[in-house]
């Protein structure tokens, strides 16, 4: 029986084995371990690979949009708007800086819906947060329209989506600040915790340089309060030959995501989420490949008895639903139903095709197909 895990964790090292220890042997011959040139020569080249004016280098996703909140002002008081499909550290990141994150539901396309957003508009609210899921980017014509209109600053969860683009323009890059992770398992992933913050304005981009190393201003002196989360040298060595492959690397969940699309794509039981070339205005890197499923779990136990893994996204509760958080209660219909079906297949650059077609012969066969 073929044996196809969720995902594969070995073949993130050895996909560009030589290139990596290269550029890792060079950082610790020299001892180079904190804010050192492989560190802004990444900063440099992701920049320019999403059209950013600069880029930060944080020590992870979470703490990257908790530096931008913190650089836009967020505070106790404030009120930010997120989607409730969304991690947990999107929310998280506001109720550290201590402001209140409000929970409002997913559109038809399952990203934060702009009408909902609107509606939760209150005296305190000051920014919104919209996650660009699964590597693709939300409907920012109409989330800019709604941030204009009520003065609101938008900060990006684009931890997903690195490499996405609405309408030519990458994700990440049309408000305030957006925040990429670079855990592991991401499109473009480092050996550990990682993350990346973008802006296209000078003052903020001071700003985050010096909020993410303890205050400090180019000279070394603290100027302000601050915390630490610096992206390690290291890590950026890792990233830096990952990062000249990563084109080739969205070419192929592209690829991949045609193929599930091809051979699934009339399986009444299922909903699959938008073919590569879909519509004209989103560019899809298919972070996740996500899909909403009758009878999804046991789907998923045929998958596992079939040797093909899945995961439902984090644990398969919205963050409204979390109770332990003190959030008010809420009825987010659209999410709510979601998170009934929804789950993930593999999709990641280890597959070959003919995993694909043997994932979707062992999901037709469920459904009763051939």
């Amino acid at each position: 029986m073929r044996q196809i895990p969720f995902f594969n964790y070995p073949h993130v090292y050895q996909q560009q084995k030589e290139e990596i220890l290269a550029s890792m042997m060079r950082v610790m011959e020299r001892g180079a371990f904190i804010l050192q040139e492989e560190l802004f020569q990444f900063e440099r080249e992701i920049a320019r690979f999403v059209n950013a004016e600069y880029a930060v280098g944080v020590a992870n996703g979470t703490e990257s949009m908790f530096v931008a909140l913190l650089a836009a002002g967020i505070g106790p008081g404030d009120e930010v708007i997120l989607c409730s499909h969304t991690y947990i550290a999107t929310a998280a990141a506001v109720h550290f800086t201590g402001a209140t994150p409000v929970l409002v539901d997913c559109g038809e396309d399952r990203l934060i819906d702009p009408v909902a957003v609107e509606n939760a508009v209150t005296s305190r609210t000051r920014a919104v947060m919209p996650t660009h899921l699964n590597g693709r980017t939300c409907n920012m014509d109409r989330l800019q329209a709604v941030a204009a209109k009520h003065g609101l600053i938008i900060i990006e969860d684009a931890a997903q989506a690195l490499g996405s683009k609405f309408k030519g323009r990458s994700a990440g890059t049309f408000g305030f600040a957006g925040s990429v992770s670079l855990y592991p398992a991401k499109v473009l992933g480092c050996f550990g915790d990682g993350g990346v913050l973008f802006t296209n304005a000078e003052k903020t981009y001071e700003q985050l340089l010096k909020l993410h190393d303890h205050g400090r201003d180019e000279n070394g002196m603290v100027v302000t309060w601050g915390v630490n989360s610096r992206l390690d040298t290291l890590q950026a060595a890792v990233l830096l030959p990952k990062l000249k492959n990563f084109p080739n690397e969205i070419i192929r969940r592209r690829k991949l995501a045609q193929l599930y699309t091809d051979n699934l794509k009339d399986v009444p039981e299922l909903r699959l989420p938008p073919a590569p070339d879909a519509d004209n205005d989103h560019f899809d890197i298919y972070q996740n490949y996500e899909l909403e499923a009758e009878n999804r779990d046991e789907l998923r136990q045929y998958l596992k008895n079939n040797g093909v893994g899945s995961i439902i996204q984090w644990g398969g509760t919205p963050v409204h639903k979390f109770t332990g958080l003190g959030l008010p209660g809420k009825c987010l219909p659209v999410v709510e139903e979601f998170f009934r079906k929804c789950f993930l297949l593999p999709m990641n650059t280890s597959l070959s095709d003919d995993d694909v077609y043997y994932i979707c012969e062992i999901i037709r066969k469920f459904y009763g197909g051939c």
